[in-house]
């Protein structure tokens, strides 16, 4: 299903961010119509760094419990969770491309599920990375792009 769509850390936290102004915006209509078309991708990653995120670093931490259950809901989405193989891929992908390992990670698990997009602020926007389009929402909507 080419149609699926990765969301990356940074993202789902401003869907969540009251704090976040205009990017709360943006997110949470982007994440609205993911669960709407059940087509969003996830990895225990960015759960993991969604639920530290929420309830550490952003102006007005969230209450572990809710962040707790939040991350829960997002379980019903498809999630990847990083095996040996993604891991590896995620090596190979960061030397390849120069990409940060993290970063790598995310690619690796996103093309564990065929996935056509990747949603981020941390990679460059309009470029390809193994076969998926890498889009900044926020930058799209600046310039007009769906």
């Amino acid at each position: 299903m080419r149609d699926r769509t990765f969301v990356d850390t940074n993202i789902l936290v401003y869907a969540h961010d009251l704090d976040a102004g205009n990017k709360h915006e943006i997110a949470r209509g982007i994440v609205s119509e993911l669960w709407e078309s059940r087509s969003g991708v996830l990895s225990t990653q960015v759960l993991q760094e969604f639920y530290v995120t929420l309830t550490r670093k952003i102006p007005t931490p969230l209450v572990k419990p809710t962040v707790r259950g939040i991350v829960k809901s997002y379980f019903n989405w498809d999630v990847v969770l990083n095996d040996a193989q993604i891991i590896l891929q995620a090596s190979e992908i960061e030397e390849t491309y120069r990409l940060s390992f993290w970063d790598a990670l995310i690619v690796s698990a996103a093309f564990s599920r065929n996935t056509a997009t990747i949603l981020t602020e941390d990679l460059n926007h309009g470029q390809y990375v193994e076969g998926i389009l890498i889009k900044n929402p926020f930058k799209a909507q600046a310039e007009g792009i769906q």
